[in-house]
């Protein structure tokens, strides 16, 4: 098994019961997720890997989605964030207009 570079996880405000919920679900993260998919797909970004998450606890700020291994969290609004982050991927740095501090 090859390891992701990159692992993003996107909060879809999934509950212990296996209902959406919250903010981020509210605000659409689910279409922000199929954008992320398509962008990476796309790019052809090998080494990054996408998953949907339950609730990450940081609804004020939702939508927000997690970089692993590098453990930044980033609020994404919309498809403009999701572009910068994986511009920032590319070229080995942050997104910092979007990190959650």
């Amino acid at each position: 098994m090859n390891k992701p570079a990159h692992h993003l996880f996107v909060c879809g405000s999934f509950r212990a019961n296996g209902e959406r919920q919250g903010i981020c679900h509210k605000k659409d993260s689910m279409s922000l997720l199929s954008y992320l998919q398509g962008e990476i797909q796309d790019r052809s970004l090998d080494g990054v890997e996408v998953a949907v998450t339950g609730c990450m606890n940081v609804c004020v700020k939702g939508p927000v989605m997690v970089d692993y291994p590098s453990g930044n969290y980033y609020r994404v609004p919309n498809n403009d964030a999701i572009d910068a982050i994986l511009d920032a991927i590319e070229n080995g740095t942050t997104a910092e207009e979007y990190l959650l501090t």
